[in-house]
């Protein structure tokens, strides 16, 4: 007797390797050997390329007004600016865990945020659960060491004070994003929203990296099959490897996974699941890092109070839509 598999259950597997993967964005990123804004770059015209080699993708531009196109197009100067500070949070502090820790508040940001947007009232649950969020990251700030750690090599220019600010910038940056993809998500297909958003990041950056960089940057990174070594893994040789990697499986495929889940499982079920994506990279930095070396119990404490919130937002938001 074949074993079969209800569309739900597809749907919930399919989410969970979304999940799982972006949780994986944030280890590729400390894997990649430079710096956040050509990451970036290269992550985004990647993910673009592959989008434009979909048929559908050329059929969603279809009736698609310029005004709509632009509206998009800006939306994803704010996804480049979110992937940079993020990215840059993680050089930073050369650290998954703090980065991740710091995203969860993007919570309290879109308790505030979404309601200007969108014009709806201020929910004081939100924003109480959003401060809770906050002294989560107090907690995560004070725990980090200020020299950085000794297990960390070349750790000349780290700073986790940084490495906070930035990621709480990026979380902001997420919130604004999310909100105004969601306030204009009715204009256009989902397709063509990513492509454009892909699309609009990649130009830009492709006109401001030779203005602010004077050495030549590469159309992509050198793939150095003799240095292919476990111990070369984060230094340079893999780069190409981790670029195709984070466009490929954690951008492209991600999209299309997160998109057929939303077509089997609720609104709720479906954040409920992505908020587990800083649970994923958190214990994945612990495992390939060993950057549980380097975090003392506070910082679990202030990464548990973020987490707490986030899932009891979720939680109350379901009952709330029942």
């Amino acid at each position: 007797m074949a074993f079969q598999t209800s569309p739900r259950t597809k749907a919930f597997i399919a989410l969970h390797i979304a999940v799982f993967l972006w949780g994986f964005t944030a280890i590729l990123g400390k894997l990649i050997s430079y710096g956040s804004i050509t990451l970036v770059w290269h992550r985004m015209m990647l993910t673009a390329f592959f989008y434009l080699l979909i048929p559908p993708v050329w059929k969603s531009f279809r009736g698609l007004s310029l005004k709509t196109g632009l509206t998009f197009m800006g939306i994803g100067l704010l996804v480049c600016a979110h992937w940079l500070t993020f990215y840059g949070s993680i050089k930073l502090g050369n650290s998954v865990s703090v980065t991740l820790a710091c995203l969860g508040s993007a919570s309290f940001f879109a308790s505030i945020i979404e309601p200007l947007v969108l014009k709806q009232p201020f929910s004081k649950r939100d924003i109480y659960l959003g401060l809770i969020v906050v002294l989560g990251i107090l907690f995560i700030y004070f725990s980090l060491p200020q020299n950085q750690s000794p297990h960390l090599k070349n750790s000349a220019g780290f700073s986790y004070g940084w490495a906070v600010i930035t990621g709480l910038l990026s979380a902001a940056l997420a919130a604004t994003f999310t909100t105004l993809n969601k306030a204009n998500i009715h204009r256009a297909k989902p397709l063509a929203i990513s492509t454009l958003e892909m699309i609009s990041g990649a130009v830009t950056l492709s006109i401001v990296i030779p203005l602010i960089s004077s050495d030549p940057i590469p159309f992509l990174p050198k793939l150095h099959w003799e240095s292919l070594t476990i111990h070369n893994m984060a230094n340079g040789p893999w780069d190409l490897i981790w670029i195709l990697l984070l466009a490929l499986l954690c951008t492209n495929l991600t999209f299309y996974l997160g998109t057929y889940a939303l077509n089997q499982l609720s609104a709720f079920t479906s954040n409920l699941t992505v908020n587990l994506e800083p649970i994923y990279g958190i214990v994945l930095g612990a495992l390939i890092f060993n950057e549980n070396k380097d975090l003392n119990i506070w910082f679990y404490v202030g990464a548990s109070i973020i987490l707490g919130a986030i899932f009891t937002q979720a939680y109350l938001s379901g009952k709330r839509n029942q």
